[in-house]
């Protein structure tokens, strides 16, 4: 099949951008390299990508040079506006947006029409809001002096965005970027980079200025690397495992350039014996099972209290067995495939793993049995009761549709299990007693907490994490500081100085 055939199949109305993005052109990789995506629904080719290399990055870094000093210095209300015609042209095209991301990462089709695009769309526009009102300020100081604080962008910044939610997370880390007056080489991930070339071509529509933004498709370990390492980029941002993390702090060292880090996560989802249980069951599949529990901030290890573990399992569990997999382009389908083989059986492998440590298969833990989905990349919704809080399945990410069951006695026992891992990023817990709930919030080691909910996000809410979580923060306020760099300057308005050398 041709591209265009394969777009018209997916209810596509416009071509598969399948080249590298650079200096407001698409463009094929210098050395001629691609790499197929696939449609994990059937491992099917989708399009031959172009794969940049260390050549491509370097005209990418150069484009954005040559144009970072007339963004920088354009109004930033005037930067605010193209963002914000970004916004509206991202929901004028929802559908052809939200059909490329379920076929190109397999999110089910609902999904990506509810959440994925309006989630991108509402990203750009807080940030192209906000450009004009991120403000400096002034500091007091002693008499006859003015001391104010710039905040001035870093320059060109590198961004590495992973393959669970490209759409979205492309939107995370360019917004903020661009609002702020930055220039942009963005990575996406090799296996999922369709949804983030469209959003190249709608940048171009709304009137972003060639080299602003530019967009390098390529393997980790080469367009990665050469990125985190590369002498004239400022900054580097990375959402992804905790293991690239510290292999692109490493690589940033040469150049000393700004760091940002989303990594990963194993959320304890805490369900004490006064939660609404109906709320808190139906939370807790949202919390585990959405996008096929590809997500780090995914309420990963659920903490039941003894008194309602039994009933609250057996409901879980019937909840869990209901989920319709299928067809992600299928509006009836509520999980679709994980986004690669080789991710699907490593998810897999960890049944063996809670089996070898003596953990109990609740429910799920293979692949299904339908034949229409045996070339897919889907497993099971799966629910394994752990045995101890230190099993390998109750401390590292598995970054699929499993959740490991534990128990607790009381509040005292669930901070610890909650606190018991190296990570920091989500956390939740259901209950009906207030103070229990903000001692919770309070003590427990997470850069998020949800109460009587789970995976809530907004542009205006920081997100990130603590510990191997990573650090720095997405959106808010705090995005905006981190692509900034606070220049004071001192002003002498009617001072007296005397010499401190009198002659």
């Amino acid at each position: 099949m041709t591209l265009a055939d394969i777009a018209a199949a997916a209810g596509l109305r416009t071509p598969i951008r399948h080249q590298l993005f650079i200096d407001g052109r698409f463009v094929d990789a210098a050395d001629g390299q691609t790499l197929a995506t696939l449609n994990p629904h059937d491992n099917s080719v989708i399009a031959d990508v172009a794969m940049a290399g260390r050549e491509d990055v370097d005209r990418a870094v150069a484009a954005a040079e040559r144009a970072f000093p007339v963004w920088a210095r354009m109004a930033a209300a005037d930067r605010g506006r193209i963002l914000l015609k970004l916004a509206d042209l991202i929901e004028a095209n929802t559908e052809e947006l939200a059909r490329l991301e379920t076929l190109d990462t397999g999110h089910p089709l609902k999904d990506s029409r509810a959440l994925d695009v309006p989630r991108t769309a509402a990203c750009y526009r807080y940030f192209g809001g906000m450009a004009d009102k991120f403000q400096g300020d002034v500091v007091p100081v002693e008499t006859g002096f003015l001391n104010y604080l710039l905040r001035e962008p870093v320059g060109v910044v590198g961004q590495v965005v992973p393959w669970n939610f490209p759409l979205m997370f492309t939107a995370w880390k360019m917004a903020p970027a661009l609002a702020a007056g930055n220039t942009v080489v963005l990575k996406p991930a090799e296996i999922t980079p369709l949804s983030t070339l469209k959003i190249a071509e709608l940048m171009m529509e709304a009137g972003m200025p060639p080299g602003v933004v530019n967009i390098v498709p390529g393997l980790g370990h080469v367009a990665g690397q050469y990125i985190a390492e590369h002498p004239r980029i400022a900054k580097v941002a990375f959402t992804g495992s905790t293991a690239t993390g510290r292999r692109i702090v490493q690589a940033s060292a040469g150049n000393l350039k700004k760091v940002q880090l989303e990594l990963g996560g194993k959320g304890a989802n805490i369900v004490f014996d006064d939660a609404n249980l109906t709320a808190a069951v139906n939370g807790s599949a949202w919390a585990i099972f959405h996008n096929q529990v590809q997500a780090c901030i995914a309420g990963s290890r659920l903490m039941l209290q003894e008194s309602i573990a039994d009933e609250f399992l057996e409901r879980f569990a019937t909840l869990a067995r209901s989920i319709r997999l299928g067809n992600p382009m299928d509006s009836a389908t509520e999980m679709g495939p994980l986004t690669s083989a080789l991710h699907r059986d490593r998810v897999l492998s960890y049944v063996d793993v809670a089996r070898e440590q003596g953990g109990e298969l609740i429910a799920g833990g293979r692949a299904p049995v339908d034949e229409a989905l045996s070339r897919g990349c889907y497993v099971e919704p799966t629910i394994v009761k752990a045995k101890s809080p230190q099993d390998r399945i109750a401390q590292e990410e598995v970054f699929g549709p499993f959740v490991t069951v534990l128990t607790f006695k009381d509040e005292a026992e669930a901070m610890a299990i909650a606190n018991g891992t190296e990570y920091g990023l989500g956390s939740g817990l259901w209950t009906s007693h207030l103070q229990r709930a903000h001692r919770m919030a309070r003590e427990m080691k997470a850069g998020m907490v949800w109460i009587n909910s789970y995976k809530r996000v907004n542009p205006g809410s920081p997100f990130g994490g603590v510990g191997q979580s990573g650090y720095g923060r997405e959106m808010g306020f705090d995005a905006m500081r981190e692509y900034t760099q606070v220049k004071s300057v001192w002003v002498n308005v009617d001072a007296q100085i005397p010499p401190w050398y009198p002659r």
